[in-house]
């Protein structure tokens, strides 16, 4: 019998985010993937770390953070046969992963690698997404209203074209591209609709209306949000912090 591969989301940040099932799995896991940067600690491992049993097997899955492209292929194509090594053996593997594994999760790259050879398990967990609008204190939208998820590094051409056709948008992965991000929201009028969250739920987290941002890049973990339907909560509040 092989063992069962578990891709567990783990939520935004904060360790009380994880579910139940989250905890469960990971607590009793005799093996933890999780991925991990070539220099400084892992953001998914730091969430669970008062999870992970001291006697576990850990298998970091070492992606460099490089603004250049990397063999994001390769890295993947090894984990993936490390992991398959103790699956193998008929011993379970529990993946970690920030947020939700089939939202911008890493862990879909092993799935694909995996899923026809072994049971997966997928835990859902709570997205950045959700964990941003409900630090802005708005929702993100209702009724009919059309959500639009957009990476930030799309050319503006493309970016703005979607944000048309949507009601309620989610800027994510804005980063570097701050700059650029809030001159085509300041063109498009939409600027003083936008809130903007970073770190959301952590110690560091930041909350602004957008027009309030003075700085000219962003960490990877932010998101710009921006509501244009008809409901009452088109503008965000004013933030202190």
């Amino acid at each position: 019998m092989s063992g069962t591969l578990y891709g567990v989301g783990l939520g935004p940040g904060d360790p009380e985010l994880m579910t139940l099932k989250a905890h469960r799995l990971i607590s009793s896991a005799e093996v933890i993937a999780y991925p991990a940067p070539d220099t400084g600690e892992s953001f998914a491992r730091s969430i669970a770390a008062s999870t992970i049993p001291l006697d576990a097997r850990e298998i970091p899955i070492v992606v460099p953070m490089r603004v250049e492209r990397f063999p994001a292929q390769e890295i993947y194509d090894k984990a993936a046969a490390e992991i398959a090594e103790v699956l193998s053996a008929g011993v379970d593997v529990v993946t970690l992963c920030e947020g939700d594994p089939f939202f911008y999760g890493s862990f879909m790259y092993l799935f694909e690698r995996l899923c026809d050879r072994f049971d997966i398990e997928v835990v859902p967990g709570v997205t950045s997404l959700t964990a941003c609008a409900a630090q802005l204190q708005r929702p993100l939208t209702s009724r009919n209203d059309v959500l639009t998820v957009i990476p930030g590094p799309l050319p503006d051409a493309a970016i703005e074209q979607k944000i048309e056709e949507a009601q309620a948008v989610a800027i994510m992965k804005v980063g570097r591209h701050l700059s650029r991000l809030r001159a085509l929201l300041d063109r498009m009028g939409l600027l003083e609709q936008a809130g903007y969250v970073e770190r959301a739920s952590l110690a560091k987290q930041k909350v602004h209306r957008l027009i309030d941002l003075d700085e000219e890049t962003a960490p990877y973990f932010s998101m710009i949000l921006i509501y244009k339907g008809d409901e009452a909560w088109t503008l965000p509040p004013s933030y202190s912090s």
